[in-house]
């Protein structure tokens, strides 16, 4: 348990950042109907699925169009 304690300064901005990414992801799959691979649904599922930074980091690289 103290353990935890300890590296909860180091936990708490990285879970920040990742609910941050994962928030603005599926805010700019929500408001776009453009993507250079795939669709709608297909990365939502990816970006959920893939919550932690793989699925949105994904998107931006692959599904987002410019």
């Amino acid at each position: 348990m103290d353990n935890i304690i300890e590296l909860l300064p180091f936990l708490v901005p990285l879970v920040i950042a990742e609910l941050a990414l994962l928030a603005y992801t599926l805010y700019h799959i929500l408001t776009h109907k453009n993507y250079k691979r795939g669709n709608r649904t297909l990365w939502l599922i990816v970006t959920i699925v893939g919550m932690q930074f793989i699925g949105p980091i994904l998107y931006f690289l692959l599904g987002k169009e410019e």
